[in-house]
């Protein structure tokens, strides 16, 4: 059994540079979403606060998404995304809840 891995990024952007985050984000986006292991890429902007995206991104598994963090577009995002942004990321799995209602 394989289990998806979910990753979610809060980035926001440094000062004079929403613009340029925006476009690497966008960027990767086609790339991403090409990867066979890619499940979703969804780009999501704070309407309260511009220079704030959330990132959610879909995996199919753990070396989907060791895969993904190999690529040269990956690679790339990594060289550029600190004079960007200050960035918190999760890498979560699923917990399958036993739901019971009543």
């Amino acid at each position: 059994m394989t289990i998806p891995i979910k990753i979610v990024a809060l980035l926001s952007a440094r000062s004079g540079k929403t613009e340029e985050l925006q476009a690497l984000l966008q960027g990767m986006a086609a790339a991403s979403r090409a990867e066979p292991g890619n499940r979703r890429y969804d780009l999501w902007q704070d309407s309260a606060e511009p220079s704030r995206f959330v990132l959610d991104e879909l995996y199919a598994d753990l070396p989907a998404l060791a895969a993904h963090r190999a690529t040269p577009h990956f690679q790339a995002y990594l060289t550029l995304i600190g004079a960007l942004a200050e960035r918190t990321a999760l890498v979560l799995a699923p917990v399958d809840v036993d739901v019971h209602v009543a």
